[in-house]
């Protein structure tokens, strides 16, 4: 259940400070994010079959043919469902026929300004964080039983598809699915399924949701693993650990940036900062260009990336968040879940049955120099 106080407390101070009677969401993790609640029917579809509002009032608005199963499946009694015919002219023009104005909306409607969602859904709030941690470990315990039973001559495709019942058995979602065998693992940098066998190692990553929350993993396993395999991960290892040191000084206002001043303690550095200690970290660990052959990650929450790190990232890194890093050196990738918060760093995306190692972040300047138990490959 969420916690419905906490969010209509961040939309009282949103509608104050725009000047706003009322804010409007219909796409799906925004919808999520405020009734804990799914609007989505057909999966392609930019916006949901129903827009969550509050305007002082929790309200959905949504068509007669979703309105009722919306009430008992899946909206807090707290929530007023109105719904209009199913042929009239669209789900926006009844949310413009029906809320106060002047209003904001993250879908299109005519005369609505355009309200950031991401900025409102962080950081998460204590209800979040615990069904995140249920969120994590059912995701981790899907991927890892698949991988667990891998052989060299499994197709991709078929990896895939055992994940995605794994997931759905769970009731989570699966948007991103990605099995790449040695050849294409080392080829591409997003393996999308294919025919091809996996050869002679595997790289397996998902991002997974349910109930609007989103988590993202890597398993990697090797069954006769190149040479340069163990290097290579390894080195992605310790950008993912520098990464996560590098976002809990973020977030506590103590990370040295790449101008050498160190944030004001009473305000989270950004997220153009921790990307300048990833690509810092590339650099010690011998790899200095493969920063540019992918992006790194970023925070995590009711979105597969609320924001993804980039050199000139300004996004401010909040605690309590998760955090998704997926650096990658050619052929390997290190990739989990975590939640950063003031009184610990924990992996979310862990059944504590996967190997681990303890991996140490690099000497870049203002980080924690404890190292980090992150997911080692399974060598079969």
């Amino acid at each position: 259940m969420v916690d419905l106080a906490a969010r209509t407390d961040r939309l009282d101070a949103y509608l104050a400070e725009r000047g706003l009677e009322a804010v409007w969401f219909a796409r799906p993790n925004g919808f999520a994010w405020l009734t804990g609640g799914d609007n989505v029917v057909d999966a392609d579809a930019a916006t949901g079959v129903a827009a969550a509002g509050y305007d002082g009032e929790l309200r959905v608005i949504a068509d007669d043919i979703e309105a009722d199963r919306l009430a008992d499946e899946e909206l807090p009694g707290a929530f007023a469902v109105e719904s209009f015919p199913w042929y009239a002219d669209s789900l926006a023009a009844a949310v413009a026929e029906r809320s106060p104005a002047p209003a904001a909306a993250d879908f299109d409607v005519s005369g609505f300004e355009a309200v950031d969602g991401s900025r409102l859904r962080q950081p998460l709030t204590d209800d979040d964080v615990e069904r995140y941690r249920e969120l994590g470990r059912e995701v981790a315990a899907a991927v890892e039983t698949v991988c667990r039973n891998l052989e060299p001559d499994d197709p991709e495709y078929e990896v895939a598809a055992g994940i995605d019942i794994s997931l759905a058995s769970r009731d989570v979602d699966t948007p991103v699915v990605l099995v790449g065998g040695a050849e294409r693992a080392q080829a591409f940098r997003h393996y999308t399924p294919s025919d091809a066998a996996l050869g002679d190692y595997a790289l397996v990553s998902v991002t997974a949701e349910r109930a609007g929350l989103y988590a993202s993993m890597t398993r990697t396993v090797a069954f006769d693993a190149p040479d340069w395999f163990e290097e290579r991960h390894r080195a992605a290892a310790r950008v993912e650990a520098t990464a996560i040191r590098a976002t809990e000084a973020a977030a506590a206002g103590t990370l040295v940036g790449g101008d050498g001043d160190a944030g004001s303690a009473d305000a989270p550095d950004a997220a153009g900062d921790v990307f300048e200690a990833i690509r810092e970290a590339y650099d010690a660990v011998g790899f200095a260009d493969e920063w540019e052959k992918h992006h790194q990650g970023g925070a995590a929450g009711f979105a597969g990336r609320e924001w993804i790190a980039t050199p000139d990232g300004d996004e401010p890194v909040r605690w309590p968040m998760g955090y998704a890093w997926n650096p990658t050196v050619r052929g390997t990738k290190s990739e989990d879940t975590h939640l950063v918060a003031p009184d610990l760093t924990e992996r979310l995306t862990k059944t504590g049955r996967w190997p681990t190692h303890e991996t140490e972040p690099v000497d870049v300047a203002g980080i924690d120099a404890e190292p980090v138990e992150l997911a080692a490959p399974v060598i079969r």
